[in-house]
């Protein structure tokens, strides 16, 4: 693999959107198809260089590779810039740089105002999206994860729907609330460590494990709770998920496919990625009552989404139902509930994006999503029809899709922690089929009654080429879980281990790259400790 690439290719993925966003205002203003081609380029230039991590990842290791340590804020703080995967942080990166393009592909017709500035705001927030799966240093997670919240505070609050502005302040008093208690946690946390390594002070991830751990089991419940919270907000986790079907609805299409697709899937992220590993002990106390909750919320998301006539807002309360089995099978603590909650979120990502798409494509020609509107559209619209069932057959973990084999592992998962909590979530996958294969049922059979609907436009060659590729990978990713996963079991059966053992969870970097020297970061960690007692 290129040298300049392993070196520094997690800074250059956070940077090829952010300069391409800023390039978007070189272009001339009113030359709205070359601002839309430039920032899909730009998007494809940063799944490309995706690629580069796949090609030179260790699927033995669960150490952290690409790993690149530099000073950022004064030495003294122990502030710094540390960037790196695992298996977990690839695939989610990789689903992230996927999803872009085909998004940005979509907004060619849904988005006919200020097109430069939406843009320019997708591009900030796929460069905030990658920064927050590679960030191992907790402030730096910490600015990425607020800095996602600005482009989508614009998105939904400029190019919404007539509640917007509604919707736009409950999105940003849940995610702000939610983002106080963790900023109370890391900041316990960084003081802690001060405290019992001689004064000094850092937020490197690797060397907080370690403190964290042996902490007492009641303070590692507070921690926990405050940081648990916060990323159930983002999930959104029952009962904290009442922001999530308000933000879905008056969100441009764009802007509900890659909520759906991956910033909620930086709640689950950080339940793997700090809340458990941080405190392990608490989280082995609490993972019955975290199951608990995300049966909850399969069974009330799937209930509440069967009664809802807004097509988008039951494809949204479908969202809580399906991350209720990911938060369900993350706490079943073993490895095939983690991996099937990982293998879910990607999932999750392609077949409910193409659920939003499709319904942007429905609403462009109709301009309204109330189920009562349709009937029979499969005469009428033909390869929608076909397009929208691959969609649905995805949703409801048809065998053949990468639904089912997450489903099944959660499933699975979940039973060997609790039978009985596990007979419970499967009953989600009974009441999902229910509400999917209805909703179906009365989009496109039945009689074509609706005059307004006998004229529609089929799905153009654009539209059939994002819903194309999206159908060819939920088909793709239900026969090859294997070769996607081994790139994380070396991670979760890791960390299965360690929360088996009563043990801090040890793992350090790889691939390293520091402009401050040969030194591993753990031990300038210790350096810091005798330099300032």
């Amino acid at each position: 693999m290129n040298e300049f690439f392993a070196r520094g290719i997690l800074s250059l993925l956070i940077l090829i959107p952010l300069l391409g966003a800023a390039l978007l205002y070189v272009l001339p203003a009113k030359n709205e198809r070359l601002q839309r081609n430039f920032a899909l380029a730009v998007a494809l230039v940063e799944l490309v260089a995706s690629f580069f991590l796949v090609r030179g990842f260790s699927a033995e290791s669960y150490n952290f590779q690409f790993s690149e340590f530099r000073n950022w804020l004064p030495v003294e703080t122990g502030i710094h810039y540390i960037v790196g995967v695992d298996g977990l942080s690839l695939i989610l990166v990789l689903l992230t740089t996927a999803l872009s393009p085909l998004v940005l592909l979509s907004t060619y017709s849904s988005v006919q105002k200020n097109v430069r500035e939406f843009l320019a705001l997708f591009l900030f927030l796929e460069a905030a999206m990658v920064g927050t799966f590679v960030s191992l240093d907790l402030i730096l997670f910490y600015v990425f994860w607020e800095a996602m919240l600005i482009p989508m505070y614009f998105m939904i609050g400029f190019w919404g729907g007539k509640n917007r502005i509604y919707a736009t302040v409950k999105f940003v008093l849940y995610t702000v609330f939610g983002s106080l208690l963790m900023l109370v946690a890391f900041a316990y946390v960084y003081y802690v460590h001060a405290q019992l390594h001689g004064g000094a002070y850092t937020t490197n991830i690797i060397e907080l494990y370690k403190t964290t751990a042996a902490l007492p089991l009641n303070q590692q419940l507070w921690l926990f709770g405050a940081l648990t919270l916060a990323f159930a907000i983002k999930v959104p986790m029952f009962p904290v998920h009442t922001w999530l079907p308000d933000a879905h609805v008056e969100a441009p299409t764009a802007g509900s496919v890659i909520l759906a697709g991956v910033l909620l899937k930086m709640g689950t992220y950080g339940l793997m990625r700090f809340s458990i590993p941080l405190f392990p002990a608490a989280a082995i106390k609490m993972s019955s009552v975290m199951i608990a909750l995300g049966v909850v919320g399969i069974i009330y998301g799937a209930l509440i989404a069967w009664r809802q006539t807004d097509i988008k807002k039951l494809i949204a309360y479908s969202s809580v139902s399906h991350l209720g089995f990911v938060v369900a099978g993350i706490f079943a603590l073993n490895t095939a509930g983690m991996s099937g909650a990982l293998y879910q979120m990607v999932n999750h990502g392609v077949s409910t994006g193409a659920l939003f798409l499709l319904v942007g494509v429905i609403y462009e020609r109709r301009h309204t999503r109330e189920l009562s509107e349709f009937g029979g559209l499969a005469s009428s619209m033909p390869w929608y029809a076909f397009f929208f069932v691959i969609a649905t057959l995805g949703s409801v973990a048809l065998p053949g899709t990468g639904g089912f084999v997450g489903e099944w592992m959660i499933l699975f998962g979940v039973f060997k922690a609790n039978s009985v909590l596990g007979i419970l979530a499967a009953s989600g996958v009974v009441l999902g089929a229910i509400y999917m294969l209805w909703l179906v049922l009365k989009m496109f059979w039945g009689p074509l009654n609706n005059s307004e609907n006998k004229k529609l436009e089929d799905v153009c060659g654009r539209e059939a080429f994002i819903l194309g590729t999206l159908s060819v990978a939920i088909f793709a990713l239900g026969v090859l879980s294997t070769p996607v996963l081994e790139h994380a079991q070396a991670s979760l059966m890791h960390l299965q281990k360690t929360l088996q053992s009563g043990e801090a969870y040890i793992i350090s970097f790889e691939n390293k790259n520091s402009q401050l020297g040969s030194e591993a970061p753990q031990d300038r960690v210790a350096a810091s400790e005798r330099n300032h007692p």
